[in-house]
């Protein structure tokens, strides 16, 4: 058994903990079975962390096996996206990548046993009639008509199914099991239907497709998953994964293990909703950086390690609860402190004029790239007589808590200069269009000769040279903490979850990289979209240096 002392324990480590020191498995295997129909969100990244991870650290294996028996709402991109994604956050799958479609040819001799052992038949109630036989909670269902049909017919029956001589909706194979059970799963559940669509694995092969709970017990019992781990949603169907896998001839028998699902703050997790997202263009795609797929969260900047670090903090339990925004941002904001160069950008550009410069003087001042970490280096900043400031870094009057620039005062700018406000120039509207200032010549990196004192720090960046940019400054998509709980959650979408403004980055960013975070001085963590290019900087705001939805921004 692997040393893992150093890692966390929890319920499930110490099930597989009992299992390896009984002897009851020598080795462990796990896997992780997404449904290619959608891209996975920061749900199933706790699930790939924990299933990998797992398999990691007991120096064991984890498949990558896409659960593709609805091909209907599947597609090879959402394949791809989900193998490109579990490859970002740093894990690599057993052996080849794995399809439920490998199976169906066994799936199908299965049912055929299940059907030779009377134990499924074929049942022609519709949906609606099956739903009226099912019973309820308080009611025990009632059998189908055809539930007693001879296992010599209903095996011509599948046969025909098999060979497609129904109809979709007409018939479906249901496995017989007792249509009074406390547990609603277990009165006869349906385990093949009829489906007429091209599969992207299978093509058109079938026209019958297995049913999710009879090929996942199977599909794991087929890999030799000692332990398949899945959410509480499933933890009734265990008794459906366990009677499936005691009634076929199978030699393995998995144990299903289920832990709570993360449920985050002012978002979504349906995928169904998420879609809906998608598809009333509430946001411009599955990637859109305010969803929380992780696609979403890689184009807005979030790292594998900050998500692998959420992953950990929140933990394995059979509680259900509710996991705050502020803790996933609280991961991203640590990594990028010690790992994000600095840089200076203005969202909200106010001409400044320093008049007592020399009007075609630059100079060029030597910047460090963190101030924590001299091993990143520094970089060269130009300094003229026309920089930018950001707009709300000047009041024509404030008292003393204000710590930026104030007319007849002194601020600093970032690694340069003292300046003093001397004059506001206003347009015919009242608006201030530019600040006359005048710089302290001997301020670099000095505090003023005379004593006076400075209000604080600001950041800027020189107009010559500045870089035209788009900034997209990205906030929670929905207004309030549970949008699920909503009537309709499209009504609770935050109108300011998205603000595009036009601003200018400092020179040293005309190389900015996709995925390269930047801390912009006082403004945030930011990254390079997608869509940046040379002739146009676009950058996302991944998290601000604070939070702003707990604390009051200073």
């Amino acid at each position: 058994m692997a040393d893992v002392e150093h890692r966390p324990s929890n319920f499930i480590r110490q099930i597989i903990d009992a299992d390896l020191a009984s002897g009851k498995h020598n080795a462990v295997q796990t896997r992780f079975p997404p449904e290619p129909n959608g891209f996975l969100h920061i749900g199933h990244a706790k699930s790939i962390c924990l299933n990998f991870g797992i398999a990691e650290d007991y120096q064991g294996q984890c498949n990558l096996r896409f659960d593709d028996t609805n091909p209907e709402k599947e597609n090879i991109d959402f394949v791809n996206s989900i193998q490109q994604d579990v490859n970002w956050l740093g894990f690599a799958w057993s052996g080849k990548v794995r399809y439920s479609s490998d199976y169906f040819d066994a799936l199908h001799d299965f049912a055929v046993e299940l059907v030779s052992k009377g134990l499924a038949y074929v049942c022609f109630l519709n949906n609606e009639q099956m739903r009226e036989y099912r019973g309820n909670l308080t009611q025990p269902g009632k059998n189908s008509p055809t539930r007693d049909t001879s296992v010599e017919e209903n095996l011509a029956l599948f046969a025909k199914m098999r060979a497609g001589g129904f109809k979709e909706g007409e018939c479906s194979l249901r496995a017989k099991i007792d249509m009074s059970s406390s547990f609603m799963c277990m009165r006869d559940p349906v385990i093949y239907r009829v489906k007429f669509a091209h599969h992207h694995q299978t093509g058109d092969k079938w026209c019958i497709y297995p049913m999710y709970d009879f090929t996942h017990c199977i599909s794991d019992a087929l890999e030799g998953i000692t332990h398949s781990l899945c959410t509480l949603e499933f933890q009734d169907n265990r008794r459906l994964y366990d009677w499936i896998l005691d009634n076929i001839t199978i030699n393995c028998h998995p144990q299903q293990i289920e832990f709570s699902r993360l449920n985050l703050e002012f978002a979504v997790m349906s995928k169904r909703k998420l879609q809906t997202l998608v598809e009333q263009k509430v946001v411009t795609g599955w990637d859109d950086p305010r969803m929380p797929t992780i696609a979403g969260l890689r184009r807005r900047g979030y790292t594998p390690a900050s998500i692998r670090e959420f992953a950990k903090r929140i933990g394995v339990t059979k509680q259900d609860n509710v996991i705050e925004m502020s803790a996933l941002e609280a991961c991203i904001r640590e990594d990028l402190d010690s790992a994000a160069p600095r840089a200076m950008a203005v969202l909200d550009p106010l001409k400044v004029t320093i008049t007592n410069y020399p009007a075609d003087g630059i100079e060029w001042l030597d910047s460090p790239n963190h101030p924590k970490d001299d091993s990143m280096g520094s970089r060269k900043l130009p300094f003229g007589q026309v920089v930018y400031i950001d707009r709300a870094d000047f009041k024509e009057e404030a008292n003393k808590k204000y710590k930026r620039l104030v007319l007849n005062s002194d601020v600093r700018l970032r690694n340069a200069y003292v300046i003093h406000a001397d004059e506001v120039i206003k347009d015919n509207d009242g608006n201030i269009t530019e600040l006359k200032c005048s710089y302290l010549p001997e301020t670099l990196g000095e505090n003023p000769a005379d004593g006076r004192k400075v209000r604080g720090v600001i950041h800027w960046v020189e107009a010559t040279n500045a870089l035209p940019a788009e900034f997209r400054v990205y906030d929670r998509l929905f207004s309030v903490a549970n949008p699920a709980a909503e009537e309709d959650f499209l009504t609770v979408i935050n109108p300011e979850s998205l603000l595009i403004k036009q601003g200018f980055a400092e020179p040293s960013l005309h190389t900015a990289l996709t995925e390269q975070a930047y801390q912009f001085e006082r403004e945030g963590y930011y990254c390079a979209d997608r869509d940046s290019s040379a002739s146009k900087l676009i950058f996302n705001r991944t998290v601000g240096l604070r939070d702003s939805w707990g604390n009051s921004e200073q």
